[in-house]
């Protein structure tokens, strides 16, 4: 194992922990995190530090491209993880989340061959149409791919909403899905207004 792995966990033990102990004691018998966060697998992006929230408050999945697949009866991570968050917790924010530079758009906007890559290059194709939508749009790649991180996560978000657990609690009001794209070299947040299905700025 790599060693500022280990060293981490050795300072975490060391000066973090025993610091914060009251709220490791209280974490130990109560999960009750108030939003569910859906992101990338990109190790550039981390959705504590971005949202700056602290143990116990965001329960987070990550996968290539901020994927989420459209409901179906084969049993998976990600919707098994969704149904938890919704029905056993009571979450009542999910945001998806996609980011500037993400090499999982970048190889549907570019049209990379994935063949060596079958379980990726299947994954990917969870996006559905917005690859070939925002592939075929002037600009050049890099347009091509800003676009299509913006496209993926209204798509991704109409993913969720096909999920029973989700549905449901929509229907009650109980939810509210937020849309978000995050640039990584300027930190800047966008965020979907879903009555236009544009982005903008996060004030």
């Amino acid at each position: 194992m790599h060693p500022d792995l280990t060293d981490g966990v050795r300072r975490f033990r060391r000066d973090v922990h025993p610091a914060r102990a009251a709220l490791f004691e209280r974490l130990a018998s109560s999960h009750r995190p108030g939003a569910l966060f859906i992101g990338c697998s990109d190790a550039r992006v981390v959705p504590e530090l971005l949202t700056q929230s602290g143990p116990g408050e965001l329960f987070v999945i990550r996968t290539a491209g901020n994927l989420v697949p459209v409901y179906g009866p084969a049993p998976d991570a990600v919707s098994s993880s969704i149904e938890y968050a919704l029905a056993v917790l009571g979450v009542r924010d999910v945001i998806v989340c996609g980011h500037s530079g993400c090499g999982a758009m970048t190889a549907l906007a570019t049209g990379e061959d994935l063949t060596e890559l079958p379980a990726l290059d299947g994954w990917l194709h969870t996006a559905g149409p917005a690859g070939s939508r925002t592939a075929a749009r002037d600009g050049g790649a890099e347009a091509a791919v800003t676009a299509l991180v913006h496209d993926n996560v209204t798509v991704q978000l109409a993913h969720l909403a096909t999920h029973p657990s989700v549905a449901d609690a929509l229907a009650r009001d109980a939810v509210t899905l937020h849309g978000w794209t995050h640039d990584i070299r300027t930190g800047a947040v966008d965020v979907l207004d879903p009555r236009s299905g544009t982005f903008t700025p996060l004030a």
